[in-house]
């Protein structure tokens, strides 16, 4: 187990090996999980952003009477409890006297007397505890003192050996495959009694099992797999059952990842007060913004966490995950991913298919386009759009595959030898009079002053550089290039940036991976995997295409989780859309106040009770009491005052732009999350540090 389970518990000790408890983290392939207290242990309902392993729901009576201070509580108890006695004693000598003058018999029994007397105390001392235990909340006292007092003093009065099991035991002593044995499949419930399951194993087989009950005749099959493999069974293509250096808090079982804990405030809503905080991919599916300045801890608290969960959701074949960021950003080491994509790295054993794959060779030229543009020239987007899919398409058609870069650059430079030999491959192929227009199309706008194509190769000549050959390859002779469509298969993908040796060219490959994983994302034909994508910095990966496509992806299992230094790296005319576009919005301690601004108007006002208390001067009674306020004045030097109160309701934003700037503390941020079922959790201050 790792540091979760190095609690301390106490002096005692017992001759018996401590057991983890559900909460704790479990470790794949080690006997000291305990896999039934894990799988069965409750998970109660709660709002979005709720860890809810552990999670214990919040009494609002009980949290509104915990607001009241230790002694004026136990003051009030005992004023309460003084006064109770009084009336307890008076009470029924009282209700004693009014039966005697009113109902009683003159010659009594004995037995009667008794009964009579024990009713009367019963009924006043009811009404007495219920009147003065209302307004001493002697309930609460119980609650908070002399509860753990009992509770203690049991406790140590107990031998270890004789500890009564409690709700953690009652969980242990569950079948976690008992669903296996009802269906049919008790052959491999026992298999797997005798192994080491952690919580990959048990999700993936889980997931295996349900897939397995839809139709019954896949059940002998899945016990067949189970009976020869056990744990091992359906395991990921990589073999791989559990993540190196794995280091969050995970519950495969509802996909979530303890980030941190949620303060106990009263600007957070009361069922998140002192819960932990976790993201879902039922969050995640409608796309996170996190905005912070560098050191602030956006990669280390958020996207690092994320991708662990990614990463560990895929290996139990629930999602995919493509992670995007600088090759330096610690983003987790390359053995959590099966393909590593490292553009200006020899080393690397994959390259970036330029065009993702695409079917239609319009839109695959349409997306480059896109990705090659700065933001300063996206005027000429359409322009550029146009040109580029001139030469790929009728390059396709020829050559039956889509052209290199340095194949496209000199296409739409226009060179004599390369045009030449195109129009000969179509006119071999049977395609040049389709395609014979676009190429004609293309001369006459060679030697124009605004021809997007001499553009367009000039920006190609960033990818042309000795350090990404066969990064880019498409004829088979360079790396194996990944494709976007695989979105389909629980692959974990890491793309490592140049940012620091070609910064150029790393932000024409990032709005590239991006616009292709959100294209992909959202024309997946099988979506039973959630496709998760995090993009260490988004200043650069982010056009209006993909601000669109952020929007569609809530319906297709998919979102994002984009990080930014400032709201400032963005277009302005791309700020407000991207905002709109995500459900999810982050901010981290020292953003600037303009970018703040963005987020108060977001999270909008509610209604805060506000207290005014306005001192007048004293001017009531007679001669003598204005008399005495005179020698009061002359004695003291204080006027004296009446004081009045007014309580009303008024609208104030949830942060506003200054707090959000200069009051939030260090490891904390502010977040707002919405579901993809449509619900929402107004913004909430989160430690992120533990």
């Amino acid at each position: 187990m790792a540091q979760d389970g190095a609690h301390h518990h106490g002096e005692r000790t017992t001759t018996r090996p401590p057991t983890p408890l559900p909460h704790q983290r479990p470790a794949a392939g080690t006997s000291s999980f305990d896999l039934a207290a894990w799988a069965c242990a409750p998970r109660p309902d709660a709002d979005p952003g709720v860890y809810r392993l552990g999670y214990r729901r919040v009494d609002p009576e009980r949290a509104e009477a915990a607001k009241v201070a230790t002694w004026p509580l136990l003051l009030r108890a005992g004023l309460n409890a003084v006064v109770a006695w009084f009336a307890f004693v008076y009470g029924t000598q009282l209700v004693l006297h009014l039966i005697v003058i009113t109902v009683w018999v003159e010659h009594p029994s004995e037995t009667l007397v008794t009964v009579v007397g024990l009713s009367v105390n019963v009924l006043v001392a009811a009404a007495v505890i219920k009147i003065f235990g209302r307004m001493g909340r002697w309930p609460e006292v119980w609650r908070r003192y002399v509860a753990p007092l009992l509770s203690r003093t049991v406790t140590e009065e107990q031998p270890v050996e004789e500890d009564v099991p409690g709700a953690v035991e009652a969980v242990r002593g569950q079948d976690p495959w008992d669903g296996l044995r009802r269906g049919g499949a008790a052959e491999a419930a026992v298999r797997l009694e005798g192994e080491a399951v952690g919580d990959v194993d048990y999700v993936r087989i889980r997931r295996a099992w349900e897939s397995a009950q839809a139709d019954p005749v896949f059940v002998p099959a899945f016990t067949e797999q189970v009976a020869s493999r056990g744990a091992a069974a359906f395991a990921h293509p990589s073999e791989a059952r559990e993540l190196p250096g794995r280091a969050e808090r995970h519950d495969l079982l509802l996909g979530q990842v303890r980030l941190g804990t949620a303060q106990d405030v009263p600007k957070n809503p009361l069922g998140h007060r002192a819960a932990g905080f976790a993201l879902d991919p039922a969050v995640l599916g409608t796309s996170l913004l996190a905005v912070g300045p560098a050191g602030t801890g956006k990669t280390a608290r958020l996207a690092r966490p994320v991708a662990e969960a990614l990463c560990l959701q895929a290996l139990s074949g629930t999602a995919c995950a493509v992670v995007v960021g600088a090759a330096d950003a610690d983003l987790g080491p390359d053995s959590w991913y099966d393909v590593v994509i490292a553009p200006g790295d020899p080393s690397s054993l994959y390259g970036l298919d330029l065009y993702g794959a695409a079917r239609d060779p319009d839109e695959a030229a349409a997306r480059l386009a896109e990705a090659l543009l700065p933001d300063e020239l996206t005027a000429r987007a359409e322009h550029a759009r146009t040109a580029l899919q001139q030469v790929v398409g009728p390059f396709h058609a020829a050559y039956g595959r889509y052209p290199g870069v340095r194949e496209l650059r000199a296409l739409l430079a226009g060179e004599p030898d390369v045009l030449a030999a195109l129009v000969k491959a179509l006119g071999v192929a049977g395609r040049l009079s389709v395609h014979e227009r676009d190429l004609e199309y293309r001369e006459r706008q060679r030697d124009r002053a605004d021809d997007p194509g001499a553009l367009l190769a000039d920006r190609l000549a960033l990818l042309e550089r000795p350090a990404f050959e066969g990064a880019f390859a498409t004829d088979g002779t360079g790396r194996p290039p990944f494709a976007m469509r695989v979105l389909d298969h629980p692959l974990r993908v890491r793309v490592k940036l140049p940012e620091r040796s070609h910064p150029e060219a790393a932000r024409m490959l990032s709005r590239l991976v991006v616009g292709q994983f959100v294209q992909a994302a959202g024309a997946r034909e099988d979506r039973s995997l959630f496709a998760g994508l995090v993009v260490d910095d988004a200043s650069a990966a982010l056009d209006a295409a993909a601000v669109r496509g952020l929007q569609r992806m809530r319906g297709a299992n998919a979102g994002a989780v984009l990080l930014l230094r400032t709201l400032v790296d963005l277009p302005e005319a791309l700020r407000a859309p991207l905002f709109g576009a995500v459900g999810c919005r982050m901010a981290f301690p020292g953003i600037a106040p303009w970018d703040g601004k963005l987020f108060s108007e977001a999270w909008g006002t509610h209604l805060v009770q506000e207290t005014a208390v306005t001192h007048t001067p004293d001017t009531s009674g007679g001669v003598i009491r204005r008399a005495g306020r005179v020698g009061r004045k002359a004695l003291s030097g204080t006027t004296a005052q009446t004081e009045s109160v007014t309580t009303r309701d008024v609208e104030r934003l949830r942060w506003s732009p200054s707090d959000l700037a200069h009051a939030l503390p260090a490891g904390h941020a502010v977040v707002s999350l919405t579901a993809v079922s449509g619900e929402q959790v107004p913004p909430l201050l989160v430690d992120l540090r533990g």
